[in-house]
């Protein structure tokens, strides 16, 4: 399945689910930049959001309405109505209230969620302006439209959908995210959204996506930056008939969880193949490490250092910056000489020393290719993590330095 390609996946329809989207020229003329999203009523809804403790007015709001059973989400792209005071939240409040008017309910039972550039005030008029339209629109064959309307520096939509079935009867599972840049979720400028026609109960849903941010989401960088936005949610309308999930152990969450957690791998490798000026989609993956926090702690300090992913870019197998970087790694269970480092199949490191085997013409070969995996064995357990980075390129610096302009 191509996810974040040029060619859109297939996209199921979730039964009871719908989205909705228009051009409120928030910040891009010509763009759609806002979308609605609304389910059934009884749905399941589960979220989990940014850590960054300068969280946006629109995610403080999402997660206070979280435990109220809510039916719709709006987004808007162009303005992360961040850093933006007690006028952040009001802005955030006038948006929910003007939806819950126009669709007579309670303005808790509206989540909100903003993405864009920080510290300027949300355009209120001009989104209040295109909820109307965003409401007509809704369907629920509107993903590919959603995913453009949630864009922000992103160059291409991201998608992902899969069907399985349990006992003759067929469940869907389909998403959308956006991101590119600022992006080290830590949860959970990126989002995601998830919706599945299983009948679940909302803690067990609740707890099921804690565990998948943590094995998708949770698990890539581009550049190390956690956003204020972040936001990773899942909707599970019901709509497929079951008898309502209430533990793990029956064989349709187990399928469930796998459809779910395939679907959010790929859109969190979506994000980062769509990394800001990212030429390179690098797999680091630490293996026979003695804790999952040690296994992440070495993957992160390769995955974040400027000068390998300056090397990354310039195709040069300099991997003495890939050992000292996982000398840096603040673990206690480091030892050099249990240490094994490979570049795909291309052995580097072995128990602490220069690979005899190792070739210059062989790294090379390796890091001339567009998907790299650099592979480091600490020695000291049995764990293994993996996560997904890019390299660092003059793009992403003018990207970056041109985004306000």
């Amino acid at each position: 399945m191509a996810v974040g390609a040029d060619q859109w996946p297939d996209m199921h329809s979730v039964k009871g689910f719908r989205l909705g989207t228009t051009k409120a020229g928030v910040r891009y003329p010509g763009r759609r930049d806002l979308v609605i999203m609304n389910w059934n009523q009884g749905s399941s809804v589960a979220g989990v959001f940014t850590l960054n403790k300068l969280c946006a007015a629109p995610v403080v709001l999402a997660k206070k309405n979280l435990g109220n059973s809510p039916e719709y989400f709006v987004t808007n792209t162009g303005n992360a109505n961040a850093g933006t005071g007690q006028q952040g939240m009001k802005n955030a409040q006038a948006v929910t209230g003007a939806l819950a008017e126009m669709v007579g309910l309670p303005a808790d039972k509206i989540l909100p969620f903003s993405t864009g550039v920080i510290g300027e005030p949300l355009p209120v008029d001009k989104i209040c302006a295109g909820l109307p339209t965003a409401l007509e629109s809704l369907s629920g064959d509107n993903w590919l439209h959603a995913a453009e309307g949630i864009q922000t520096t992103d160059t291409r939509p991201k998608g992902s959908s899969c069907q399985f079935e349990v006992d003759g009867r067929t469940y869907t599972v389909t998403g959308i995210s956006k991101g590119s840049g600022m992006i080290k979720p830590n949860m959970a400028t990126m989002l995601a959204y998830i919706a599945t026609d299983v009948n679940i109960d909302q803690s067990l849903l609740q707890s099921m996506l804690l565990d998948i941010a943590n094995l998708s989401f949770n698990r890539i960088t581009v550049d190390g930056d956690t956003s204020t936005n972040d936001s990773f949610m899942l909707v599970a309308t019901g709509a497929a008939g079951n008898e309502q999930l209430t533990g793990v152990d029956i064989e349709l969450f187990k399928q469930l969880k796998v459809a779910v957690t395939g679907v959010a791998k790929e859109l969190a490798q979506a994000i980062v193949r769509d990394g800001e000026g990212a030429t390179k989609f690098v797999t680091v993956k630490v293996e026979e490490a003695e804790t999952v926090a040690d296994a992440l702690e070495v993957a992160y300090t390769v995955a974040h250092s400027p000068l390998v992913k300056t090397a990354l870019f310039a195709c040069d197998p300099n991997w003495g910056r890939i050992l000292a970087a996982v000398g840096r790694a603040e673990i206690d269970s480091l030892e050099i000489e249990k240490i094994n480092i490979w570049l795909n199949d291309v052995a580097l490191i072995e128990t602490g020393q220069p690979a005899t085997t190792y070739t210059e013409e062989a790294g090379q070969q390796v890091m001339d290719g567009e998907e790299i995996t650099i592979r480091i064995q600490l020695g000291s357990g049995v764990v293994t993590e993996e996560i997904w980075t890019t390299d660092l390129s003059h793009e992403y610096v003018r990207i970056n330095a041109e985004y306000r302009s």
